[in-house]
Parts: C-alpha cells; structure tokens; sequence
C-alpha cells in the first residue's frame, strides 16, 4: 500500500499505521471468505474506500476518544465497569427522556447503556426493534438520529458508553433493500437468499432448526408472487446473504455510520446465523467468524474505539469461539444466566459451580457480559454433556426448569410466563421480569434475598455486569403490555415492564420492596467499585462440599475476595476441610463483620459473603 493512500486524511501515522496493519488483515479475511468470487476485488476496495471516508468523517471528539481507548486496550475489564439497558420509549420515552435519566445513571454508577434497539421498523410486530427498516433512522416515536448522537456525547461526557444492537443477520421485510428485491431488481434479490421454487428450501430446511415455530415452520416463508425468503425469526425479517461480497460492504457502511453518531459498543445480534451453507446446520460456521473479524478489521482502522459484543445463545464451547480481541472482545454469558436460575430452582450449584471452573476462562483481552435475565426468554443453554456428568437428564431438567419458572411445579416461587412451545421438540423458554420470576410477586419470604443473590454473582465473577433498569428497584411483570395488539402473542413483553415510577419513588424508602432491593444493590456495586479483586475475569472456583453453597474466588495483589453463595432456603455448613487453607482473620463485605473461614461456616438462607483480608 502507498503513501498516496491516506493523503488528506489528517491524524497520518495513527490512521496510516492501522490502515497497513488493518487493512491487510481485512483484505486477507475477505479473500478466505469470498476466494475466487468475482466482484472481490471490487468489494476489497470498496470497503477500504468506506474505512478512509468514515475516517475523514468522524469527529474530533471521537477521535479523540479512539485514542484514549488505544492507550488503554483493557479499559472495560475494570471494576468500575456497570452497565445497563432499557427500552427508550418504555423507560424514558424516548431518546430525549434518556439524557434526562443521566443523574440516575450516575447515582447507580453505570457507566455502559445499552439502549434497545431504537431504529427505524415496520408497523405493528417488529420484534421488539429488531426487525430494522433503516439503520439510518430511527422509530420517529423515539426520536431522531440527531438524538441519539445528542445522547452519545452527553453519555460520554458523564463516562458512559453508549451501546445499540446491529442486527445484521436480517432486514426487516420493508428495507428499502428488500422492497427493492421484492420488486425484481436482481442486484438486492442478491442481497437475499430468494428462490422460485421450494428446491433449494427443501434442501436447506433439511438440516437447519426452527427458531419460531409458533410465526412459521422452516426457515423459509413464502412471498405473494411465489418466491420463497430465508426467515430465521419472523416472517418480516428476512436473512441477508453474506455470500455476495457487496453485502459484507453494504452492512459495514451502516456499522461505520453508527460509530460516528457516537456508538461505542455495538451488540452484534444472532451472530451464529450470518453464513448459510447446504447440509449444514448453518449456525456457528467458521465463515461467521471470518466475517465477524473482517468487521472488527475495518472498525479498527476507522473506528478503534468501537468494542463487539457477541450475541450467540448457543452450545457453551460454540459461545467462547466467538470471544476474541480481533473477532467480539466482549460476549454475552448465557451459561451463568442460565445455571443461575437453575441453582435457584434446584437448590443444588453443581452445574454453576462445574461452569465456573470449567467455562469461565477467556482469552486474554476479553470480558463477559453477565447478566441475570435480557429483554428476552430464557433458554436453558447448559450443555448436556456437563448435566449427564451429574447424573442429570438434560431434556427432563429442561421441562423441569420451564414448569418451576411458570409456576407449574407444585411449591414454585414463580411468575414467569411460558415462550415459543414447540410441540415436535418439546422445547420451550420462559419470559418474565426478575422479580416476579424469583418470588416477589407471588409474595414468597426469601425473593429480596434471591433478587440479591443473582445480581450479587453478576457482579462479581468478572467481567462486565448489567443490569435491565428497574431490576433494581424490583420492577414486577407488566402484564398490561399483552394488551396491545402487536404484542398480544408474544410473552417476552411480560418481561419488558414500563417505567416503574412507583418503584423508583420509593428507592430511598427502606420500608418497601423497592427501598430494600436498592440499597442493596447500591450496596453492591460500591462494593465492587471499591475492591480491585473484581477487575479483570479471572477467578478459581471452591468447592465447598455442600450442593447447596457455591464457592469461587477473585484474586488480587492484596488477596483474593472469597465468595459463597447458599441458594437453598435453610442454614447451610460449610465445613472446615473445604476452607482449610483460609485461615487467619477475615471481613465480610457485605455485613461489615469480621468472620473466620477455617473453622467452617454457617450461612443463612439465600446468603451472600464478600470475603476479605482485613
């Protein structure tokens, strides 16, 4: 590459050295991508083109935020790290309201919003936002794009990131690309897997799953004039075809954009479906990643600023392969959210306990994203092999686990509300907000201390935690939401409460619900903030001897943070064999006391220490 190529540019040796570096890795993953594909040349330079314009575009501030993060590459593994998401519209409504919440950001601590995705969509069922029309406009009910880049930068004047989904598996069905696909052009039906008869359909949904079974069977669905769409999810969203080379461009262009309006993390949604290959599954092929790292090459010379967060609800080994410094630095933790709500269920840590010590580690420069529950259901993604380990049958604990968190299962402290049945499987998820699934809305004893529980193990195994807004106020389920007509048949929404005002009212009040939850939580997260062991992932598992306890620590310069957990709803032993080499003196975070660990431990029901050196 010659020097000609970055003339005008401005900012010459950083941009020139990463263009070199980036640029040649970019070119190499498409050519591994594409091969012999004819308009690769075309699509190299194309988007080398895009990478040197967005360049030239973006802002002095956020150039300079660039190079503050290049100066420290490890900025989101700190302590201090906290994030949150929300709905706009229901939380705040709309972008607006956003900048008006930021006081509160501040006094919870965030330093990371997520906000749901904002964009452009169809009338009536979108999916929740994902379902994008335009990833240049945004829902005009929640505001304007020039909103969003206002919130960007008041955002990142307090010290918080901002976070948007791209969801770049699909299009909503009326794209400007797909209307024009739909019409005939045949430049954007390539922008689509779109064929005339059921053939090549047959043949791809003899390998593939259904993801929605109760919106279509198969993966296809069928147009007016005939023509059968690749549709993973919804019928209206319709999967882009990654193996025309012009797409990969098209879909970098509109990454691009959204870092200059301020974005900071994208959440790279259904990264497992972007390839699609015949007699395969077509999830979790080795050409998703390429493209994955090809993303991340062209982010890095224009936008190095910009962290991926991998979305792959998937098989746990299939989740690590997308965690890397040059494919997704950042990954949702599926396995912890999952065997959180099973140890609760069960009162048995065995499965959490084996995934700390066997599934924990990431590559170096990574972080996970833990979280107790999404703005999705929750699927029961452990792996069946570790359960059948335990003696446990996978499909039976599954059925088990939807009937506790629906309130089937006789003695269930849950609320939460059944999602997506398949009859042919018998696979099924659940939806429903923290709260009401750990016991606070039927009204059982031991919730406040559950709700703590979980976000308590978020917190503090490493990585990023997130909390959905109002989980710590103790928001209930919003039933009301299944009162409209575009959400009537989708359970997620239970899980999606409005703006709980009340709640929010009452946070200072320690007589309520909402008081005790917050303090709490606050309670917390200055914990965390204050204690450097929290930095970083790494963390050595303990086994405690009882089912009932789970034990880990989080080791620093100054001595690890001890932590146990008991999720059973009675006083559990820890005896002195399992703390045998903790002896001396010890504090307990949490209570402020002071407590000794070799003699053994007595920790009441749903109890959590934070355990220090003195």
């Amino acid at each position: 590459m010659t020097d000609e190529r970055f003339d005008g540019l401005g900012d010459g040796t950083d941009f020139e050295s990463r263009f070199r570096v980036e640029g040649r890795r970019l070119t190499r993953l498409l050519g591994e991508i594409y091969g012999d594909h004819p308009a690769l040349a075309e699509a190299e330079e194309a988007a080398l083109g895009l990478a040197r314009t967005s360049w030239r575009e973006r802002s002095a501030d956020l150039r300079d935020l660039d190079r503050r993060r290049l100066a420290d590459p490890g900025w989101f593994q700190s302590n201090d790290m906290l994030g949150g998401f929300c709905y706009a519209d229901l939380y705040a409504g709309g972008i607006a309201g956003l900048r008006e919440r930021i006081p509160y950001f501040r006094e919870l601590g965030l330093t990371y919003l997520h906000v749901m995705p904002p964009f452009a969509v169809p009338e009536g069922n979108s999916d929740g936002g994902y379902a994008v029309s335009s990833y240049r406009e945004l829902d005009p009910r929640l505001g304007t794009m020039a909103d969003l880049r206002r919130l960007g930068e008041a955002l990142r004047g307090e010290g918080i990131s901002l976070a948007v989904d791209f969801v770049f598996n699909h299009t909503a069905s009326d794209h400007e690309w797909a209307r024009r696909a739909a019409a005939g052009d045949p430049v954007f039906r390539d922008f689509y897997w779109m064929f005339d008869s059921r053939d090549q359909p047959d043949a791809f949904e003899a390998t593939t799953r259904e993801i929605f079974p109760d919106d279509h069977p198969g993966s296809f669905v069928q147009l007016d004039d005939g023509t059968w769409v690749w549709a993973s999810f919804h019928s209206f969203q319709w999967d882009l075809n990654y193996s025309n080379p012009a797409v990969f461009v098209a879909m970098a262009g509109e990454m691009l954009f959204l870092a200059n309006q301020g974005v900071e993390v994208l959440r790279m949604d259904a990264v497992p479906f972007i390839w699609k290959q015949l007699g395969t599954s077509s999830e979790n092929l080795p050409q998703a990643h390429l493209l994955l790292q090809a993303f991340n090459a062209i982010c890095r010379i224009a936008a190095p600023a910009m962290l991926f967060l991998s979305e792959a609800i998937v098989h746990p080994d299939d989740v690590l392969g997308y965690v890397r410094p040059d494919e997704c630095q950042l990954s949702y933790n599926p396995l912890q959210m999952a065997l959180t709500w099973e140890a609760l269920a069960t009162r048995d840590v065995r499965l959490l306990q084996s995934a700390l010590a066997e599934r924990h580690a990431l590559p170096a420069g990574t972080a996970w994203v833990n979280y107790v529950r999404s703005h999705d259901d929750i699927g029961w993604t452990f792996a069946d092999e570790d359960a059948a380990r335990l003696g446990i049958d996978a499909y039976g604990h599954r059925r088990f686990l939807n009937d506790y968190y629906t309130g089937r299962f006789e003695g269930s402290f849950a609320r939460g509300v059944a999602f997506q049945f398949n009859p042919k499987t018998g696979d099924s998820r659940v939806s429903g907000a923290t709260a009401s699934l750990l016991g606070l809305e039927s009204g059982d004893a031991g919730a406040l201390d559950r709700i703590l529980l979980a976000y308590s193990l978020a917190l503090s195994t490493g990585g990023i935690p997130l909390i959905f807004l109002g989980d710590e106020v103790g928001q209930l389920n919003d039933y009301s939401q299944l009162e409209l007509p575009e959400r009537a048949g989708d359970s997620r929404w239970v899980g999606r409460p409005r703006y709980p005002a009340r709640k929010y009212a009452e946070r200072s009040d320690p007589s309520t619900d909402a008081g005790r939850v917050y303090s709490r939580m606050r309670r917390l997260i200055a914990l965390r903030k204050q204690y450097a062991q929290f930095a970083g992932g790494e963390l050595r598992a303990l086994e405690t001897g009882n089912r009932r306890v789970l034990g880990y620590e989080r080791p620093g310069p100054d001595g690890p943070v001890v932590v146990l957990a008991n999720v059973g709803d009675d006083l559990e032993h820890v005896e002195p064999e399992a703390l045998a080499e903790l002896g001396g003196e010890w504090t307990e975070l949490i209570s402020r006391r002071p407590v000794e660990l070799q003699g053994g431990v007595t920790l009441a029901a749903h109890e959590v220490w934070w355990v220090v050196r003195p």
